[in-house]
């Protein structure tokens, strides 16, 4: 029976299918058509250059097996590549009979027609670990701050960073509210990972860059090479997936390549600004496979590791700042990290323009106009910090259940201060004020009132301390 290119490729295939998995298969052998059967040279084409690269340097071993087993050990294959899909346009490269490290490029004709698609995170004529991952040196590990409110997904990056999809963290999702150091985080692992695994590609993108790509790539007719190239990095991290909620074709695109990257142990890291269950708009399938891993939540920074990132940025920025000021800042600005740096900066500007000297004066005036979305009055926290510096208490023993008489003034204090200063409800301010009820923060705002009228030294208290607050 005579052998046809058709005949010849499909007993390939069959071989080829036993032998790998049903992903790769469908990825990179379907689209494969076989063109030509001259002697024992089977001709066959392929949609792109770096399908080509990719075959030769995955499959070669798997090919060479196959092409014998079919046309005899003088049997050859020679791939013809589309470089222009608007005119068909296309280039024959030979298989060559090892695992190619160069650049396909070396084998293209002078003037060949390169293929429309450009990614913009490759840079042309360069090896795929040379692409640029589009990582922020500065978002590092040494420059994240650990504390209790992150330490669980700071530790699984970091183990991430040290063995890519060799732990039971893959993927990684990373999901909290706004300026929390998600995309921080994020970073902080590829960069450890690049360290560390050299050898490995890391891409850093955004879930609203990705779907841009996309969108260009069908737009182009490329979408195969939008494909292929995801599917070759080692480290894939994307950035606010939420983005991808109500976009079906691009969560159908994303949900092959990450299949793909996992069964390829790659690892993926993903970061979101809600739990995967919150995620609305998100196919079933998509949903399940972010469940694969662990899902890591960055809650609001407690007090301490808001003051060691104020202390971090100035110490990276050589500047002095005295201790006070820090903390009038760590303890106004309690829920957003970015927007924490963001009134540090804009103090040092403050004071630098103005040639002002640092102060907890210029601090307040600096938060009441320039941090819009903070709210003006001071937090709980301060208040009891101050009230505790100026009786020479500790916060403990402020909230302690002791009945002393200048421990309760200074607890009654705490709780008048919170009152006139802030939103709270009577029922948090005595939460946080040692697990106290709100009858027992009206009492005390009651009893302050009176010792005010009534005692001399109390008064002088309440005075100083109207000052520390500029109470009006």
């Amino acid at each position: 029976m005579e052998k046809t290119p058709e005949k010849v490729w499909n007993n390939c295939l069959k071989f080829i299918q036993d032998n790998i998995s049903e992903q790769n298969f469908e990825t990179w052998f379907q689209p494969i058509r076989p063109i030509k059967l001259k002697q024992n040279i089977l001709t066959v084409e392929v949609p792109s250059k770096f399908f080509y690269e990719w075959l030769e340097e995955n499959y070669i071993d798997l090919i060479k097996a196959t092409i014998k087993k079919e046309l005899g050990k003088e049997g050859k294959l020679l791939y013809n590549i589309i470089v222009n899909n608007n005119n068909s346009q296309s280039i024959s490269l030979p298989s060559i009979n090892r695992k190619i490290n160069a650049n396909p490029e070396h084998y293209l004709p002078s003037g060949a027609v390169e293929k429309k698609f450009k990614n913009p995170f490759i840079i042309p004529g360069l090896k795929k670990v040379q692409i640029n991952s589009q990582l922020n040196i500065n978002y590092s590990f040494e420059n994240f701050i650990e504390g209790s409110c992150n330490r669980l997904a700071r530790s699984a990056g970091f183990a991430v960073a040290q063995k890519p999809a060799g732990t039971s963290f893959n993927p990684l999702l990373i999901y909290g509210g706004v300026g929390l150091g998600k995309t921080h985080l994020a970073h902080a692992i590829g960069i450890k990972a690049k360290e560390v695994h050299p050898e490995k590609t890391v891409l850093y993108v955004s879930a609203e860059k990705f779907t841009q790509q996309f969108i260009e790539s069908i737009r182009n007719n490329t979408t195969n090479d939008f494909s292929h190239f995801y599917q070759m990095i080692d480290i894939l991290i994307i950035d606010d997936v939420q983005f991808f909620s109500s976009k079906e074709k691009t969560q159908d695109i994303f949900f092959h390549i990450f299949n793909h990257l996992h069964q390829n142990n790659k690892q993926i890291i993903l970061t979101s600004d809600r739990a995967p269950v919150d995620l609305t708009g998100m196919e079933q399938r998509l949903l399940s496979r972010f469940k694969w891993g662990l899902s890591a939540d960055l809650q609001q920074p407690d007090l301490e590791t808001r003051i060691a990132i104020l202390k971090k940025k100035i110490q990276i920025d050589g500047i002095d700042i005295t201790n006070d000021v820090i903390e009038y800042l760590a303890y106004s600005i309690t829920t957003n990290i970015r927007e924490l740096e963001g009134a540090l900066i804009s103090l040092l500007a403050q004071a630098s323009l103005n040639k002002k000297e640092i102060s907890i004066a210029l601090a307040r005036e600096m938060i009441d106009r320039f941090v819009k979305n903070t709210t003006r009055e001071v937090s709980i926290d301060y208040i009891q910090k101050v009230v505790c510096d100026y009786f020479e208490l500790s916060i403990d023993t402020l909230k302690s259940k002791t009945r002393k008489r200048n421990i309760v003034q200074a607890r009654q204090l705490a709780m008048y201060f919170s009152k006139q200063l802030t939103k709270s409800s009577l029922a948090n301010i005595g939460a946080r004020c040692g697990g106290k009820d709100h009858a027992t923060v009206l009492h005390a705002c009651k009893t302050v009132n009176n010792l005010v009228d009534t005692d001399k030294d109390f008064r002088l208290y309440v005075q100083e301390l109207e000052k520390k607050f500029t109470l009006p």
